[in-house]
């Protein structure tokens, strides 16, 4: 085998999962063999034994391998064959206006309703969430806080929450202070004030291809145009092809997503991140960059941020709670390094001030240690219901079809046959009561006729097998 020590430790695990997941794939590990032990692979790859354990706990997530009590790790019986990955996106090099504003709202309107599957859903299923816990932190500051806890949290908002999203961002690679976040409405908000405190209406935005919709919604809103770039569905971004973008181009600004894009799920490789810095740093283009899965991680370590590697504040780091604690809060947050002033400004007139007792209800949670121990087990949940997701896709779904393979994140990205209309087939499965989101809804131009976005933030159950099952059988049949 290849010796990969040269590679930087924090990702020569994903190394170690690709082959293993290969040798699986292709047979040559069958179901119920024993592979190797922890000190022999990491012998046999030259890596640590720590890579080799991080490796096998993601593989296990992934429901390929399974660890018997003083026997080792062996494959598990049931493991299948997952379909291909879809291809590096090869977009057109040209801005273009967005108008996906009018198909998004009915799309998501349309699969609102409760008797559907949520298979289009973009948040997690309130019962991998810690509902029962939070309304009781929530009572109790109620109580407590009295008049403060339904008061006005002007700009930046609220210290607690600020000072405990301060000290997790050392996980992140950062070493924010609380004086350098801003509190927000939802990460969405976080977005609209950091793209309108950077870049004016008619202003060129890169972004990566496919890309969030809400992403392409927000510069739609400004009336700005958007740049698509090639994107690989594990490494993110193309760097080479970015970099000709912004020679050719005016580029006022870039709104990434490189820790668990959606739709695609890939994530930056380390030295891609410090390499994006340095590209736009030297034309002084600022990054938005939204990290809002950062922490839905399957890995053991969590994935630095572009923002660990920003040395002059041109990153504008957003996230929010809303993927992984409480939707309904809206509480979302922004460190927009120099444009500090400007978004608090922006925020004062966008919204006043973001709501405080759920702001202190979330400070309360993480101070207290229960936001960790949620992590851990909706981390698992999730990486779990990707895997199973993934091999319904490889059971049910026509020859031809293409998936991701996500390290993180609760969503895949489904290539179809080429004759398949992804939207004609959204109002199929709509009447057979399923959501999916349409591929074209995640490019400016309205690429990717033939991709649809599942979401696997759901537990999986008869019904959500079933609702595969019937999705596969109508793409058979365009």
């Amino acid at each position: 085998m290849n010796n990969l020590s040269s590679r930087s430790e924090s990702y020569l695990y994903e190394q170690v999962v690709e082959k293993m997941t290969g040798l699986i794939g292709q047979g040559v590990l069958r179901p119920g063999d024993r592979i190797p032990s922890v000190r022999r692979l990491s012998l046999q790859m030259h890596v640590s034994i720590s890579t080799v354990l991080q490796a096998y706990l993601l593989l296990e997530s992934r429901g390929l391998i399974e660890a018997r009590p003083q026997s080792g790790y062996y494959v598990k019986v049931r493991a299948e064959k997952i379909p291909p990955e879809p291809r590096t996106s090869t977009p057109y090099a040209s801005a273009t206006p967005v108008g996906v504003g009018e198909l998004v709202s009915k799309v998501l309107q349309a699969a609102s309703h409760p008797e559907i599957v949520p298979l289009g859903a973009g948040v997690p299923s309130p019962d991998l969430l810690p509902v029962r816990q939070l309304n009781h932190v929530m009572a109790a500051i109620g109580r407590r806080r009295g008049a403060a806890a339904i008061g006005y949290d002007f700009p930046p908002g609220n210290e607690g929450l600020r000072r405990q999203i301060a000290r997790r961002s050392l996980d992140w690679g950062c070493h924010l202070s609380t004086d350098e976040i801003v509190t927000t409405c939802g990460g969405m908000e976080a977005l609209n004030l950091c793209l309108r405190a950077v870049a004016n209406p008619g202003d060129t935005i890169v972004i990566e291809s496919p890309t969030f919709f809400g992403v392409l919604q927000v510069i739609e809103s400004l009336k700005m145009k958007a740049l698509e770039i090639a994107t690989h569905p594990r490494d993110g971004i193309d760097l080479e092809a970015l970099e000709r973008a912004v020679k050719r181009n005016k580029v006022r600004a870039c709104i990434l997503i490189p820790n668990f894009n959606n739709p695609l799920g890939s994530c930056m490789p380390e030295k891609n991140k410090k390499s994006l810095v340095e590209i736009l740093a030297r034309r002084e283009i600022p990054l938005i960059e939204d990290d809002i899965y950062g922490d839905l991680y399957f890995g053991v370590t969590r994935p630095k941020t572009v923002k660990a590697f920003d040395k002059h504040g041109l990153v504008l780091l957003c996230s929010s709670f809303s993927k992984n604690l409480a939707p309904g809060y809206r509480v979302g947050w922004t460190a927009p390094g120099r444009f500090k002033f400007k978004v608090e400004q922006l925020k004062f007139m966008n919204t006043l001030a973001t709501a405080s007792l759920p702001q202190m209800t979330i400070a309360q949670f993480l101070d207290s240690g229960g936001y960790d121990r949620h992590l851990r087990r909706l981390r698992k949940s999730l990486a779990t219901q990707v895997q199973r997701i993934s091999l319904a896709i490889s059971r049910y779904f026509p020859e031809g079809t293409r998936v991701t393979r996500p390290s993180g994140g609760f969503v895949l990205w489904v290539e179809l046959p080429k004759s398949v209309n992804s939207l004609e087939l959204h109002r199929k499965a709509l009447r057979e009561k399923i959501s999916i989101i349409p591929g074209c809804l995640f490019s400016a131009k309205k690429r990717y006729q033939n991709f649809i976005r599942l979401s696997c933030g759901h537990p999986w159950s008869d019904r959500l097998e079933q609702a595969l099952i019937t999705l596969g059988r109508l793409a058979g049949k365009d």
